[in-house]
């Protein structure tokens, strides 16, 4: 790669070379090689991939989707900022992956600014009180902590961060 490369987040298309992508975790890899177009045909996720200007070999990758949680399942501060229904809607980061020869680059962040960023954007058209990740490992769970985001209750790697929080770091830009 060459160091004047520009890169860019798109949504994933049939025309990305997904064969060489490799983040070092098979689960993560395996989901971008074969699953990840029959989830999005079925309209079950989003995924979107970071590419570099002169190819369509994909950098990195994340996916989106819609969920709800149990609002008991959330921290008591955070749960009492909510409205009181039984669960309240969400957007769920899914996967997020960098290829290993692009690793510890700031593409994670990238990555992840970019997904926050969509997050936000589509909760002013659909509502989601926040972002819920499901850490891979605890070097992804450190990462997401890093970034602000909150342990659930009794699931210590599912992590939740409020649309309020990624509003305010927009804003602060």
């Amino acid at each position: 790669m060459s160091s004047k490369s520009f890169y860019f987040i798109e949504p994933l298309a049939s025309h990305h070379d997904r064969t060489l992508f490799s983040s070092g975790n098979a689960l993560l890899d395996t989901y971008l090689h074969q699953q990840v177009g029959q989830d999005q045909r079925r309209f079950a996720t989003v995924a979107y991939v970071l590419l570099a200007n002169d190819s369509q070999r994909i950098w990195g990758y994340y996916t989106l989707s819609a969920l709800s949680i149990d609002l008991g399942d959330l921290p008591d501060g955070l749960a009492k900022r909510l409205p009181r229904y039984p669960s309240v809607p969400v957007t769920m980061l899914g996967r997020l992956a960098v290829d290993i020869s692009v690793q510890k680059s700031g593409f994670g962040e990238f990555l992840l600014l970019d997904a926050l960023n969509k997050c936000l954007t589509g909760a002013d058209r659909i509502g989601s009180t926040g972002v819920i990740v499901d850490a891979i490992d605890d070097n992804a769970r450190q990462f997401y902590l890093h970034f602000g985001f909150t342990s659930l209750k009794d699931r210590p790697d599912r992590l939740y961060l409020p649309t309020k929080t990624i509003a305010a770091l927009f804003s602060q830009k």
